[in-house]
């Protein structure tokens, strides 16, 4: 992929909308502009369509037409940026345009026919990060910024893309090379730096940045919970009102509900947010012996679910007795992160709370899925379960990306065999090994130490035209 050749993509969403975008950059995008776009009111035929000189104003915007040859294609906004002042920090044309699907089409094939290629998924973000404009963890930001599902996760992305990791990791990154820096010169030029004492004051300055890698790897528990939702099933006996809770929680009738044992016979997923935390639920079968042979299959597939869940949701039917099948899902939900519901307490219950709280040994909240009450209580026990502490977004970093996590991990690892080397008195051309290889455990969280085929991959996962 050649990062000096000019690349054009649509860079707004499939379908027909106000506005669309196409995006246009690289050596030569100016060219490529000039030849497609007419600006309105030009004089003469000497007069260029795009502004020459840009130097004291790198940013400027054109009003005037798109034409394929002699064709008029379309009405448009061109904002014409110049590099360094882009998102790709190359000459930049971006053609604001309606948005037809046809139109953004055809305003595309006409800029690559005059010049630019396709550009492959990322490839505007690659850019950006190739020529410094952004660092990795700002370029994942991107597409975490875009995927976002809920406040949290929102505010999170939005914090990394201003740079809140970057910050962080160039900071922690600098102490090491500091003392990574002064070992090797006490250790070139003994007689004008000592290292005498130095394992200990080694010690204690590591400490602190060892805690603060801790923290980082701490939140990534609620960063993972921001960025992909809690995966959640909701099990009981059949008839027992899972899908009605379903439907209460999604707002609007997505499953199916009777008064017949066994109505659901598949799984149903659904994406839904309570109290800014995301779950994507699953209602499944009526877990009982079943004997048609479909059935079966369901109540299988909701066994399996629930193995696999972050989150199980009990639901009991507060109007019935407790039975064998009762027991066989408590067994189930045993050492699991689980709420326990008793549902239809608006109907004469014969199953307390307590009685359930003491079989299943969970807190019991009770609701009612017709009344649709109960429902704030379960949000906020959610929440709880899954959200360490208070979300804070002022000073707080939350991890949320896997790769970010493991690059802490390892470095957390080195950082540690420095420490067990300075007990144990090894001398000190061992320390300065693993802080080294700390340091570039943290550079692969923002570029700075990563193998080309991972920044390709990363990159990949883009959208077109971001």
């Amino acid at each position: 992929m050649n990062s000096k050749d000019t690349i054009a993509a649509i860079a707004t969403a499939a379908g027909s909308s106000g506005i669309g975008i196409i995006r246009i950059s690289g050596d030569e995008a100016f060219s490529v502009g000039e030849k497609i776009f007419k600006r309105a009111g030009k004089k003469s035929k000497d007069e260029k369509n795009l502004p020459g000189d840009m130097e004291e104003e790198p940013r400027k915007v054109c009003y005037g037409y798109i034409y394929d040859g002699e064709e008029l294609i379309d009405e448009v906004l061109v904002i014409v940026m110049k590099g360094p002042y882009s998102y790709t920090a190359q000459d930049t044309v971006e053609i604001d345009c309606h948005g037809g699907v046809l139109v953004m089409k055809r305003i595309l094939e006409t800029a690559i026919r005059n010049g630019a290629r396709p550009a492959e998924p990322g490839e505007f973000s690659k850019r950006a990060f190739l020529n410094g404009r952004i660092d990795l963890s700002q370029a994942e930001a991107v597409m975490d910024l875009i995927s976002a599902q809920n406040e949290y996760a929102l505010k999170s992305s939005a914090r990394q893309l201003r740079g809140s990791v970057l910050r962080k990791v160039k900071e922690l990154r600098e102490k090491l090379l500091y003392e990574a820096a002064f070992i090797e010169s006490a250790l070139d030029d003994p007689e004008h730096v000592s290292l005498e004492g130095y394992p200990g004051e080694l010690e204690k300055r590591l400490r602190p940045v060892i805690g603060e890698i801790e923290n980082l790897v701490r939140s990534s528990g609620n960063g993972k919970v921001m960025k992909e939702g809690v995966r959640t099933v909701i099990i009981g006996k059949p008839n027992a009102g899972k899908s009605s809770l379903l439907n209460v929680l999604v707002g609007e009738e997505r499953a199916i509900v009777t008064d017949i044992a066994g109505t659901t016979r598949d799984i149903l997923e659904e994406h839904i947010q309570l109290e800014d935390i995301s779950l994507n639920v699953v209602d499944t079968a009526g877990i009982r012996d079943a004997k048609d042979a479909v059935e079966k299959i369901g109540v299988s597939r909701a066994m399996s679910a629930a193995e696999e869940a972050d989150l199980i949701i009990y639901v009991v039917d507060a109007s019935v007795p407790l039975d064998e099948n009762d027991r066989n899902i408590m067994k189930l939900i045993r050492g699991r992160k689980a709420v326990v519901l008793l549902n239809k307490t608006d109907l004469a219950i014969v199953v307390t709370p307590g009685e359930l709280e003491e079989i299943t040994g969970y807190p019991v909240i009770c609701i009612s899925a017709k009344e649709e009450t109960g429902i704030g209580e379960l949000e906020r026990k959610v929440k709880s379960m899954f959200y360490e502490g208070v979300i804070d977004f002022n000073n707080q970093i939350y991890i949320t990306n896997i790769r970010h996590k493991t690059a802490l991990t390892e470095s957390l690892k080195s950082l540690k065999m420095v420490m067990e080397s300075i007990r144990s008195g090894l001398p000190e051309d061992f320390y300065t090994i693993d802080l080294m290889a700390a340091y570039e455990q943290l550079g692969r969280i923002i570029g700075e130490s990563v193998e080309e085929d991972l920044v390709n991959e990363i990159f990949g996962r883009f959208c077109m035209g971001k």
